[in-house]
């Protein structure tokens, strides 16, 4: 069982790790900066720095505590990224499009992205779950909860924030999934002042990350009643992902 000191430990190596490997990315910028560089919502140019230190700094602190929650975030990153790469010039956003691109024959990179995470949820949760059917939960809660927290990031703050905000409360319980909990909330919270400064962005790299390393704390400590209601409501988020990503906006997240 994890008590609430212990839990400091991996918010606070979280939050560092995140920290220090953006300021090395920013420093070194491997391959030019140009390829780190994306315009936000604004128009503003900001760095992508904090998306792979995040997902990084988030697989080491949750596989530290549980190595298949740390493998689920490091593989939920590594789709981010793809995306983030592959698909930057894409403008189709959602599950839907995706889907009904590979209904016409074409491999997305958000397609990759989706079975890619949904594989890292399910087979985390067969290694956090004894029982069939909690296995079953357990890796729609992880894959949902990192496609919901990619859903929230479409303002400066808005995925960091909500996984602080959902994160820190189950950190400061005892339990199974609450050092889970804090290695998110630790990287999230490193990030959000550049991220709310529109000085970078964790693009879908880091929001799959900590979306998965919330999604694993959940999966961790919850009961089966509570796993249900979790993944129901993942399942919902996705289904209105539209809505969803319009509350966001509209500061409603």
């Amino acid at each position: 069982m994890v008590n609430r000191t212990s839990a400091v430990v991996p918010f606070v190596l979280s939050a560092g790790a995140a920290r220090a490997v953006t300021a090395a990315l920013r420093a070194k910028a491997p391959g030019g900066r140009a390829r780190w560089e994306r315009e936000n919502h604004a128009g503003r140019t900001v760095g992508l720095y904090a998306g792979p230190a995040t997902a990084l700094a988030a697989a080491a602190g949750a596989g530290r505590v549980r190595p298949a929650a740390g493998l689920a975030v490091l593989a939920a990153g590594a789709c981010g990224a793809y995306d983030d790469v592959v698909g930057a010039g894409d403008p189709r956003r959602g599950f839907r499009a995706h889907l009904t691109a590979l209904r016409h024959g074409e491999v997305t990179s958000g397609a990759v992205k989706l079975f890619g995470v949904c594989a890292a949820g399910l087979l985390a949760g067969a290694r956090l779950r004894k029982r069939p059917l909690d296995r079953l939960l357990a890796g729609v809660v992880v894959a949902g909860t990192a496609h919901f927290v990619n859903l929230l990031d479409v303002r400066p703050g808005r995925a960091a924030g909500a996984v602080l905000a959902l994160g820190a409360p189950q950190a400061l319980r005892s339990g199974p999934g609450a050092g889970l909990a804090a290695v998110a909330a630790g990287a999230a919270a490193a990030v959000l002042p550049d991220d709310l400064g529109e000085r970078t962005m964790i693009g879908d790299t880091g929001a799959h990350a900590l979306g998965a390393a919330l999604g694993a704390a959940v999966a961790a400590g919850g009961g089966r009643a509570r796993l249900a209601a979790c993944a129901a409501a993942v399942v919902a988020a996705a289904v209105c992902g539209e809505r969803v990503s319009g509350l966001a906006r509209g500061g409603g997240a």
